[in-house]
C-alpha cells in the first residue's frame, strides 16, 4: 500500500496485512435476527470473536428469548463485549481439532488433483 509521507530515497509503498472485512458481520447479524424473527431456529450458534456481533446477540437473547452459543475460533478468551453476553454455552476451537478437520494435502476429482495451499 502507498505510504502517506514517504521519505525521499525510500520506498513509496509498504507491504501490509489487511484484515478488514467487507460487511460479513452485518450479513451475519441480519440473518441471525431474521432467523429469530421467523422462528426458524431453536438455538443460534455464533462462531466469531467479533465485538460487532455483541449487540445482535444481545437482541437475540433479550428481545427474542433466543438461546445463543458462542464459539471462539481463536485461542484465548472471547473479546470483552462478547464475554459479557449471556450464552447457553461457550467453546473455543482448539488447534488440534482444527488440524484434524482439514482435508488432506491432495484430493482427486473428475478433472485431476487439487493441492491444498501450503499456507493452510
Amino acid at each position: 500500500m502507498p505510504l502517506a509521507n514517504p521519505a525521499p530515497g525510500f520506498p513509496r509503498t509498504v507491504e501490509v496485512v489487511k484484515t478488514e472485512e467487507k460487511g460479513t458481520d452485518v450479513n451475519i447479524a441480519t440473518y441471525i435476527l431474521l432467523d429469530a424473527f421467523r422462528r426458524d431456529c431453536d438455538l443460534t450458534v455464533v462462531i466469531s470473536n467479533d465485538a460487532d456481533l455483541a449487540e445482535p446477540m444481545r437482541i437475540l437473547t433479550t428481545e427474542f428469548n433466543q438461546p445463543v452459543g458462542l464459539v471462539n475460533p481463536f485461542s484465548g478468551h472471547p473479546c470483552r463485549e462478547l464475554g459479557m453476553l449471556h450464552s447457553v454455552f461457550r467453546r473455543r476451537i482448539r488447534n488440534q481439532v482444527l488440524r484434524e478437520c482439514q482435508l488432506p494435502g491432495k484430493l482427486r476429482d473428475g478433472t485431476g488433483i487439487i493441492h491444498r495451499p501450503p499456507e493452510w
